[in-house]
């Protein structure tokens, strides 16, 4: 269940109750001590828009979310940040942390809701958490390898230097178990540290949620049709990469990386495969981008 499901659940248990305590105030009171509990910052607007109709809310909660509602239909970014800052002060409120507040990257709530409604596994999102950041943990691969492999579905996000916001997701995670690669591309390389191979994910896919450049609107791009066994590829030395065709690839010092967009991934419509628009779709070059942070999200 995510916040939203559980927060109707408990408006469902109250007005189940509301016919046993005829005291609002008091069942509010109630109320109160659980909901605050609830991150509403990672509502949707509509989710939003219906909590508010809801007349079991505390007033003092209630009154906070119509400001937040207000604030975020101006699209005034700095008195958001400010007025959520504020109300970050109290340690115990949950109601404007939001999971993804840990991130130097996701800052805008559209990107939330794209990568949420993408993923579309509430279990994910409400236990993810951030496991590795290269600005914290070190720009190496092995240090990405250490803290993320063998965790399952794994959510990555990439930002380069000129301001590109992309990534992957893979339901499988980034695994050295052979059985769950592609037995058909293994590659021995002088040990087991040195193997790599190709990692069957049909439900893998990549995205794009940031380009100043073109001013592109966040898409995803699904596996190809028979690509499905190479969706991800995993190598000690390398890491991450989306695709056996390295349509997201990041270098061994997770410094740079470059892109061969449509190799393994479904291209936009009117994008030709091998092209130079193809290659900087994500990136903004087609040469190597330079990164300035990555970070892998996973239960």
């Amino acid at each position: 269940m995510n916040d939203f499901d559980i927060f109707q659940s408990i408006m469902k248990w109250g007005k189940h109750k509301s016919n046993i305590i005829q005291e609002k105030e008091k069942l509010q009171k109630q109320i109160s001590n659980i909901i605050d509990k609830i991150r509403f910052i990672d509502f949707s607007k509509q989710e939003l828009e219906d909590t508010l109709k809801e007349d079991l809310i505390p007033n003092e909660i209630s009154e906070k979310l119509i400001q937040f509602q207000k604030l975020q239909n101006q699209n005034n970014e700095k008195k958001l940040n400010q007025f959520i800052e504020k109300e970050n002060q109290n340690q115990n409120s949950f109601i404007f942390k939001s999971r993804f507040k840990s991130s130097s990257i996701i800052k805008e709530k559209e990107y939330f809701n794209k990568l949420k409604e993408w993923i579309n596994d509430d279990e994910f999102f409400s236990k993810m958490k951030k496991g590795f950041s290269a600005k914290r943990d070190g720009f190496d691969s092995y240090e990405f390898h250490k803290k993320a492999d063998e965790k399952g579905k794994t959510l990555v996000i990439i930002k380069t230097k000129d301001n590109f916001i992309f990534g992957g997701f893979t339901k499988v995670g980034f695994t050295g178990d052979r059985k769950k690669w592609n037995q058909h591309t293994i590659r021995h390389g002088g040990g087991i540290d040195y193997d790599s191979g190709d990692i069957v994910d049909p439900d893998a896919f990549i995205f794009t949620l940031r380009n100043d450049k073109n001013d592109r609107k966040p898409e995803k791009f699904t596996v190809k049709k028979g690509k499905e066994n190479v969706a991800v590829h995993f190598e000690y030395s390398w890491h991450p990469q989306f695709g056996a065709g390295r349509d997201i690839c990041l270098m061994s010092d997770l410094k740079t990386g470059f892109s061969y967009f449509g190799k393994t991934y479904n291209l936009p419509n009117g994008i030709q495969e091998g092209t130079k628009e193809a290659y900087s779709y994500l990136t903004g070059t087609t040469n190597k981008f330079v990164v300035e942070e990555i970070e892998a999200y996973f239960i």
